[in-house]
């Protein structure tokens, strides 16, 4: 025993550790916020983690596509609804009329179907992939919020009033081709009001700025 501390470990230099799943989307959506390229590669290589584990976590890169459209998605819901006035049926119209307005007005989502028609076909139009599946689920959980607190009774399921809504607003929103943002909010929310049992009426406010 000398009564000397011990000396440090040192550390081998190397390279630092791999992103997580979470990491990966995130710097996905930022790239989709500045009107870039979703690349793997780049992503790859910027965040030190290989394909392999990319594509295991996401199965493709429409896949990782999806979960940044689901989380620019889920972001813009919870904004809405912690925005939101009122009770009921009109609660519900303002939390999708923001919603709708503010993908109507995104640079990024119009870039992305601009550039990748293809790509925003299978993700952001299709019934059957992660950004439908959702869509649906946060109109549902708005829908049942209200039902909860005794402010709403729909006139059908909540699962098909959720579907519907999704859909009105994928059909009102997108071109025919889906190779375009039409954004045709207004005639959406008509729509919208009358699908939950309530009058358009004036907007209250305008959506915050879109991405």
């Amino acid at each position: 025993m000398t009564g000397q501390p011990a000396p440090a470990t040192r550390r081998s230099p190397g390279r630092p550790p791999g992103a997580s799943r979470e990491d990966v989307v995130a710097a996905a959506r930022l790239r989709f916020r500045r009107l870039e390229r979703v690349d793997v590669v780049a992503l790859c290589a910027d965040l030190g983690v290989g394909r392999v584990t990319v594509y295991r976590w996401f199965g493709s890169r429409e896949g990782l596509l999806s979960e940044v459209l689901a989380a620019e998605t889920e972001e813009v819901f919870a904004t809405a609804r912690r925005r939101a006035r009122g009770t009921g049926a009109q609660r519900l119209l303002d939390v999708f009329d923001d919603v709708n307005r503010v993908f109507a007005g995104s640079a990024a989502l119009r870039h992305f179907v601009r550039t990748e028609p293809q790509a925003a076909r299978r993700t952001v139009l299709s019934t059957t992939g992660t950004v439908h599946e959702r869509c649906v689920a946060l109109v549902a959980d708005a829908v049942q919020e209200e039902v909860r607190t005794g402010a709403y009774v729909p006139t059908v399921d909540v699962g098909t009033l959720a579907y519907a809504i999704e859909r009105l607003a994928v059909a009102f929103l997108y071109d025919d081709a889906g190779t375009d943002v039409r954004g045709d909010v207004d005639r959406l929310r008509e729509v919208e009001a009358a699908l939950l049992g309530t009058s358009p009426g004036p907007r209250r406010r305008a959506p915050r700025g879109a991405s």
